[in-house]
């Protein structure tokens, strides 16, 4: 039980402090009640001058009561108190000097007073973040072993003539009084198990003086007298949030005692917990770089958890871990490992970018090389009457597969060819390229027989051919004095014949099969002769596969109806109305293959050769 000084009592008795015989009347009411000890959390420093003999009247009433008088740790010696106080004797069993509190000075009661006292403990409490959680249960004050006022009042009440300390290692030491064993740090200090402020324990002092506690509220009982009133400040914040009074935590650790419920930190707990974190570290280093958002903010969660409910689960059983230290070392931790990841992903962008800007140069540089290989028919055949010549190649990428060309073979013969490697992109245009070159050397060797050119182009091209690519091609040989044109189709789309006074149609040529395909085969070519405004258009299979944003394909029978009412029109007005119709039907979708066209028309041979041919 704890009597306290309330503001009750101060209006009962006047402002503190009170005079020792106030005091006296105090401790007389409660020893009459027969406690097992009296513990009080009260410094009688300087004498009372209020009243002549007041010292001595308190003195002989702590006579014979069993009564603890208090002892204050100092950091340094007060002059009042040179010497080291009286204690109960403490027997240390311990084969290392253990590394108790200690205290270069203290306070205690005056002499006179003191020396009635049955036992003497120590007021003091470690709160270096202004939360108690634990006490010196005991310490040293220069070279004496002076007890808490709480486990002196448990000796004085058990009549134990003395106290044994036995040191088991590391944190394993025990303090004994009498049956009883109280385990504490190897500094001494003991972990307060704080229960919420109970106003059961408290009975106020005006109370005592007027009679009214029962007797038997006390007798018996570990009674501790301190001050409450607002205007004393003697409050202590515990770690359940609240603020109670100091002699409050004498009284509970006094119950914690007598529960035998207690908190101990092991000595490794230190070495687990810095354990736990690296383990969590680990997993952060391992795992959060290469999951996604909601995988990391999971794996985080249940490392918290895992750190607070095992600090939880611990303290059930009476052992003391530091959920917090690790769980902010893991935030910590996690938000670096976070940084990491993201200064990592973004120099990752930024190799990326510049990789894919270096490559965009290259593709860029290798697209003006690639449509610098073909030839423009407007400025090449500027001069010629005898026929025009129109082309236009779109690849699906930066580079692509299909290629044109067209050039004369003789100041009458004009060679062109439309043709489609196999693939997209950059390793198609280096074939096209090959291709292209093959072509134009074999074809001027020979110029009259486009499927002997490209007979021989296969063989040539598939030499080298590691990589198993396949051309389709469609060449043909316009001869400019008749209109008699020769034309071999190997595996490519079939063109596009309009007739004077007809519609256009799809050629019904028979094709042999792509470049590359079959070792020696044998091409036939096909004769066509076209009348003065006739034209022949080759297109590849980019015009007729092309998909708008549902999927459909453009199809054959689409280009009939574009190039429908284009009879004796110019090859570029075929060209341009044709890939116009492409444009219009594909619409917002990717442009899914390389459209390449090329137009022959024969104007007649009245135009004669160009000047100078």
């Amino acid at each position: 039980m704890i009597i306290e000084i309330d503001e009750k009592s101060l209006d009962l008795k006047g402002q503190w402090p009170w005079p020792r015989t106030t005091v006296a009347e105090l401790i007389r009411g409660i020893a009459a009640a027969k406690p097992a000890a009296i513990g009080v959390d009260l410094l009688f420093v300087e004498p009372d001058r209020s009243t002549p003999g007041a010292d001595a009247k308190l003195a002989d009433a702590l006579q014979g009561n069993n009564v603890v008088l208090g002892i204050a740790g100092l950091e340094s010696r007060d002059r009042r108190f040179p010497f080291p106080p009286q204690a109960a004797p403490v027997r240390i069993r311990s084969l290392r000097d253990l590394p108790l509190r200690k205290f270069d000075g203290h306070l205690q009661s005056r002499a006179e007073i003191n020396k009635a006292a049955a036992g003497r403990g120590l007021l003091s409490a470690e709160s270096k973040d202004r939360i108690v959680r634990r006490v010196p249960l005991v310490a040293r004050i220069g070279q004496v072993v002076v007890p808490a006022l709480s486990l002196e009042m448990l000796r004085v009440a058990m009549d134990v003539a003395l106290l044994r300390i036995d040191d088991r290692g590391g944190e394993r030491v025990e303090v004994k009084v009498g049956a009883v064993t109280v385990p504490v740090q190897s500094d001494g200090s003991f972990y307060v198990y704080f229960g919420r402020h109970d106003d059961q324990r408290f009975i106020s002092a005006a109370d005592v003086f007027s009679g009214e506690t029962p007797q038997d509220h006390l007798a018996g009982k570990l009674v501790l007298i301190g001050v409450s009133g607002l205007g004393l400040l003697d409050f202590q914040a515990t770690p359940l949030g609240e603020r109670i009074p100091g002699v409050e935590v004498h009284a509970q650790i006094l119950e914690q005692i007598v529960d035998g419920v207690y908190l101990h930190r092991p000595a490794g707990a230190a070495w687990i917990e810095a354990l736990v974190l690296l383990i969590a570290g680990f997993a952060f280093i391992l795992f959060v770089p290469d999951v996604r958002p909601t995988a990391r903010a999971l794996l985080l969660a249940g490392a918290l958890v895992a750190i607070v409910g095992g600090g939880l689960l611990a303290f059930r059983f009476g052992l003391l871990f530091n959920a917090a230290a690790p769980a902010l070392g893991v935030l910590l931790f996690f938000g670096a490992t976070i940084a990491a990841t993201l200064a990592e992903a973004d120099r990752q962008r930024r190799l990326l970018r510049e990789a894919q800007a270096r490559v965009a140069g290259e593709l860029e540089a290798a697209r003006r090389i690639q449509m610098g290989l073909l030839p423009s028919p407007r400025e090449r055949f500027a001069s010629e009457k005898r026929f025009s010549v129109a082309a236009l190649l779109a690849p699906a990428r930066t580079v692509g597969g299909d290629f044109y060309d067209c050039f004369m073979l003789d100041e009458d013969k004009l060679f062109f060819v439309v043709a489609d490697v196999s693939g997209k992109g950059l390793a198609a245009s280096l074939f096209m390229a090959l291709s292209k070159a093959l072509l134009k050397s074999i074809a001027l060797r020979r110029g009259d027989d486009p499927s002997w050119m490209l007979a021989r182009a296969s063989k040539e091209i598939n030499r080298d051919n590691r990589e198993q690519l396949f051309v389709t091609a469609l060449a043909g040989v316009l001869d400019a004095r008749t209109g008699r044109l020769v034309v071999c189709n190997a595996g490519h789309e079939p063109a596009v014949v309009c007739r004077a006074g007809g519609t256009p149609e799809r050629s019904s040529d028979a094709a042999g099969p792509p470049l590359c395909v079959i070792r020696d085969f044998v091409y036939q070519s096909v004769e066509h002769t076209l009348g003065p405004g006739e034209w022949f258009c080759a297109i590849t299979d980019g015009v007729t596969e092309a998909m708008d944003e549902r999927g459909k394909l453009y199809g054959g029978a689409r280009v009939l109806e574009a190039l429908g009412t284009l009879q004796s029109a110019s090859p570029d007005a075929v060209i341009a109305a044709l890939s116009d119709d492409v444009g219009r039907f594909a619409g917002s979708a990717e442009q899914s293959d390389d459209i390449t066209l090329l137009c022959v028309r024969w104007n007649g041979a009245g135009s004669g050769p160009p000047a100078g041919a």
